[in-house]
Parts: structure tokens; sequence; C-alpha cells
């Protein structure tokens, strides 16, 4: 496990301090896991109750009096184990109950005959966060809280609750015809501002423990600062990526793992199936708007002022998929980046049968790419298949078809990463792996002669970076009698072979 030890302490100084906050993060972010350490470094201080709202369903919430009865014996339930005397009290208590008031009653009994603070936490508390009953619940609790302020009542010492929803700004729901909740029943929440991603000196901390563990040899710097270059930190992301490297791809007689690990495990991530990927597709298949932001953020390379008023900004950072790097919309991490790259173009392969143009083995030999043929054949493609009445569509999807005409050849082998470079140009880079060897591709829009030679100079620049003598440029133009062609030029001592579509 990443050691996280400066985050719990943070969290914990905000439990002393008698703070109410939501610790809201997206799916597989590390809520559960944080909830269950932070446990364990308060329960020899304070009275723990710890519940979570996963999997109970939804009839507790059709009567008050049920849901008054049933909250307090799952508070008993969550103590029983270690504090029967105190579980028995809430179980009588909740025999008792009829309503909230009769529920704030039974708390402020409860936490008068505890000899410390109490303190409870409510994992997956979005899941019920539509329902009046649990917003009045919360309200209730928020009055309890308001009143200890002025000495006049006993309630809980703190109040966590995690979930992907921050409920003390509930403007979000997901279910059409839902009216949206302005009024929040959790207004005195102070804000959770603690970054709950992993940096590359924290993976380290793990690294280091499971090599020790396992007498594993690894550069771990280098390793741990590949992991964040693909994850940004995305907690479950790191884990899976070294978890298929330990159980699917090392062999038995293995003792040390290299970056180039890495880079397979994120091939293998890329094509399994996980609850995180399932939302991420799910999510973007049910919300139009979303959809078509993502593809003009990450297609077409359209620049997006952050703005986190903006619901669809909104929902996306709520989600996990965006972040402000520099006032600017960019997808939090390029696995998330990737993985939607694919989901588009499987799109467009199901309208576009290119079978006849990407049959991989005409483009392999010696495990290399013959990318120049490769470039020449896609040319051909769009000539042959595209005429001019699609223009527009070939300025919206041009790249997008490119990425699908390129993966079955690649497949299995090969890896395209993609990296919008913003510019009067908006290109877009793609380096391709294939075994040992790496081809730069850039996709870019004709914007006339000075613009095509400043991106000359920018392609052999990132050449350069990549260490590479040769790169590929693929320009669309959309002018009327344009030419389909080819031509190689040299720049800066990099030779680059250009085609015209």
């Amino acid at each position: 496990m990443v050691d996280i030890y400066d985050k719990l302490r943070k969290i914990e100084d905000m439990v002393h301090n008698g703070d109410y906050f939501v610790i809201n993060r997206p799916r597989q972010y590390g809520k559960t896991t944080t909830m269950y350490m932070l446990e364990q470094a308060l329960k020899d201080k304070y009275l723990i109750l710890s519940i979570s709202f996963e999997g109970i369903g939804d009839l507790i919430f059709e009567k008050e009096q049920s849901f008054s009865k049933t909250i307090l014996k799952i508070f008993a339930d969550s103590i029983e184990f270690n504090y029967e005397k105190y579980a028995a009290f809430l179980y009588e208590m909740a025999a008792e109950v009829n309503d909230l008031k009769d529920v704030s009653k039974a708390i402020t009994k409860f936490c008068k005959i505890i000899d410390r603070n109490v303190v409870i936490f409510i994992d997956e508390v979005d899941k019920s966060s539509n329902n009046q009953l649990f917003l009045s619940f919360l309200g209730m609790l928020r009055n309890k809280f308001l009143l200890r302020q002025q000495g006049k009542d006993k309630t809980f010492h703190s109040v966590i609750l995690a979930g992907v929803y921050d409920i003390k700004n509930l403007k979000l729901k997901l279910r059409q015809g839902e009216e949206k909740k302005y009024n929040s029943p959790w207004n005195i929440a102070v804000n959770f501002n603690i970054d709950m991603s992993f940096n590359a000196e924290e993976i380290s901390t793990m690294l280091k423990k499971y090599s020790d563990d396992k007498n594993i040899s690894m550069d771990i710097e280098k390793i741990s600062e590949k992991l964040h270059f693909y994850t940004n930190g995305y907690p479950f992301l790191v884990s899976r990526i070294c978890q298929i490297i330990d159980e699917d791809l090392m062999l038995d007689n293995e003792n040390s793992w290299s970056v180039e690990d890495i880079d397979r495990s994120v091939k293998a991530i890329l094509k399994e199936s996980n609850t995180l990927f399932d939302d991420l597709i799910k999510n973007v298949e049910n919300n139009e708007e979303l959809k078509e932001y993502i593809f003009e953020l990450i297609i077409n390379g359209n620049e997006k002022t952050f703005n986190i008023d903006n619901p669809i900004i909104n929902l996306g950072v709520v989600f996990g998929y965006f972040q402000n790097i520099n006032g600017r919309v960019k997808i939090s991490n390029r696995i998330f980046q990737e993985r939607l790259y694919n989901y588009f173009s499987s799109k467009l392969e199901n309208k576009t049968d290119m079978s006849n143009y990407n049959f991989r083995e005409n483009f392999i030999m010696n495990n290399q790419l013959d990318f120049e043929k490769i470039l020449l054949r896609f040319q051909q493609f769009i000539k042959e298949q595209y005429s001019s009445i699609d223009a527009k569509f070939i300025e919206r999807e041009g790249r997008l078809i490119f990425l699908a005409f390129i993966k079955p050849i690649i497949n299995g082998v090969g890896f395209d990463f993609k990296e919008v470079q913003v510019s009067e140009e908006k290109r877009l880079d793609v380096v391709v792996t294939f075994f040992s060897h790496k081809y730069l591709v850039e996709l870019k829009m004709w914007r006339g002669p000075e613009y095509h030679e400043r991106g000359l100079k920018q392609l052999s620049d990132y050449l350069d970076i990549q260490g590479l003598d040769t790169g590929y440029l693929v320009i669309y133009n959309f002018n009327k009698g344009k030419e389909y062609k080819e031509e190689r030029v040299t720049c800066e001592g990099k030779e680059i072979f250009v085609v015209y579509v």
C-alpha cells in the first residue's frame, strides 16, 4: 500500500477540530480505504460509528418511522462487537423512536453516556442523497451541530461523509426529469481540500515495500515517475497497473521490474473490462453533452477554459475525468484519455469498413512497421472512400479516422499514445511503439505555408525530445482543388515524410 500518513494526519486534525466534512472523490479513488485507515488511527481516542449505505436498499427511506428505527440499529450494529453495552443502549432506543425528533433525542442521550467523543463515518453516502428523508436526517445533524456551538445540545464530535458527490452542494441530479436541489442540508461542512491522488514520491513508498517483501529489484524512482505519467496518481489505476505486472506479466523466474513493464501493463489495462472503465463509458454514453465536450477536447483539440460553474465541467470533475491545468480543461490522466480514444475510434469502426486498406500483414517486416506505406495507404483510403461532399465530416472526424485506421495494424503488439498540442494548427501527436521501435506521427490541419513551416520546426524539436531522426506528418487540407500528394522534407537534420489528405 502507498504510505498516506501525511494525508491521514491532515484528516485527523480536522476530526480533532470537531469538523463536519465530506470526502467526495471519484469512483475507486481510495475513499473507503482512507476511511478504514482513519478509523484505525482514531479508535483509541474516539468511539467510532462506522457505517455504509452500500446495499442498504431503499425500503428504509419509505417512512420516517422505519428510517428512524433502522438508522439507530445500524449504528448499534457497527459497535456491537467491541462495545456491547453501548450497542444495547442504541438497540433499546431504536425500539422507542418514531421520528427524527426522537432520533435527535436518542443521539443526545447516547453522547452523554459515552466517556469519550463520538465520531461517525458514513461511506457511500450519495447512494441515498436523492432521498428527502436522508436529507432531513442531515438537516437534523446540522441543527444539533449549531445548537452544540451555542452550548445547548450534545451530539457527535465530528461527522465524515464519503461519496462521489459533495452533499453540501446538491446541485446535480443525473436522472432525467429529476428536480435539481440547490438548498443544501449540509452547509455547515468545511471544505475538504486534501489531495488524495498519489504523487511519484508516494507511489515509491508502495514499490519500496513491495520490492523488499518480494525481493524484486527495480529502479523505484523511474518506475514511480512512469506510473504517475500514465495515471496522474489515480489510486485504482496505480494499484491495478502494478497488480497486472505482479500477477500476469512476470515469469516465475523473474526478479526485476523495468520501465517497459509499465508500458506492457498499460497495454493490458486498456484492453480489460473493469468497473472504473465501465462507469467511464456508461457516463459518456448516457450524457450526449458530456460526450460531445470530450470529443471536441481530445479529438479536435479545442481549447476549453476551466470554469467549475459550467455544469458539464463540474460533472467531469465530479467523475474524475477533468482537471484544471493552467486554467484549461484537460483529461485527468493518460489512461482515461487512451480509453476514450479507443471508445470513439471503435464507434467509428462500426460505421466505416477499412478492412480492404489496413490489413496489418501488409505493413510489417522484421518486427518493424513500414510507416510510409501505412500513410500512403491511408491517403488512398481517404481519396477513394470520402468525396468532397464529406469535407465537413472529415474536418470533424479526420483525426479519429486515422486512429481507427492504424489501430488494427498495431493492435496486440504496439501501443499508440496521443497528445493534443494546442497551437494555431491544433496538432495531435501520436507516438507509436511497435516491439522495440518508436514512430512519431503528427496530425494537423492545413493553415497555410507560414504555419506549415512553423509546424515542421515544432515537429523536428519533438523528434529530438523523443530521440528520433525520422518523423511522419499527416496534413488535412480542406481547400477546394486540393492535391493528394506526399513529400519528403528535411528540417534541422530531421527527415519528415509528409502526406496530404
